[in-house]
Formats: structure tokens, sequence, C-alpha cells
């Protein structure tokens, strides 16, 4: 039973050994000499202005969570189009799988024209 697993074993070790390979072959054969210039911050050449940690408007997390929420929504279109022949060839078939992205769709308008409503699309 365990030997059917042991090709995985012998996966996963040797994906270790190339990513750790690396880090240690340059831990032990780089030079170790820290200086001042190097431990100093760098932006493009020129000291930082500012602080790093500054914080974002809440509207680019919005925008993202939209985009994000309604580009999966998106991406449920696919399978559906990639079965629309299979879908078209039968009657019964051809009427559920248009009302049922016709459902889909509006649910979406609808999610679409709510966000729309709330003004999370408007940018001040």
């Amino acid at each position: 039973m365990l030997e059917n697993y042991f090709p995985v074993l012998v996966f996963i070790l040797v994906g270790l050994a190339f990513g750790c390979a690396p880090i240690l072959l340059g831990r032990l054969a780089a030079p170790y000499r820290p200086d001042g210039e190097k431990n100093s911050p760098y932006e493009c050449g020129f000291e930082p202005f500012e602080d790093a940690r500054i914080k974002f408007d809440v509207r680019y997390y919005l925008i993202a969570i939209l985009f994000i929420l309604f580009d999966l929504e998106i991406a449920f279109l696919f399978p559906w189009a990639t079965i629309l022949q299979e879908l078209a060839g039968s009657e019964s078939l051809r009427l559920f799988g248009f009302f049922e992205m016709m459902v889909f769709l509006g649910i979406l308008l609808i999610g679409y024209i709510w966000v729309w409503k709330k003004g999370a699309l408007e940018w001040e």
C-alpha cells in the first residue's frame, strides 16, 4: 500500500532539493561582508523620501475586490460557451441552457447595478 506513495515522496524530496539547494549554496559560497552602504535603504538610486508604510485609500481595495468578484463570475461563462454546441443539439437542453445562463447574467447584472447605485465605482 505505501509503495504506491513512494513516487510522491521522491517528487516532494526532489522539489525541496531544487528549492533549498541554491539557497544553501549561496549562503555557503558567497562572501558575507556587510557595510553601511549595503545595508542602507535603496529606492531607484535615491534615498527613500517617506515611510514605505503609508496608508492606501480604501477605494483601491474596493475596486480590486469588485474586479475579482466580477472577473470570477465572468469566468463561469467559459464552461457554458464550450458546451454550447452540445446544448444546441438537444431541444430540451437548448432552452434549459439558455434560460439558466440568462438567470446567471441577470443576477450578475443586478449585482453590477447595485454596486453602481451604491457609488462603489465613483472616484472622487
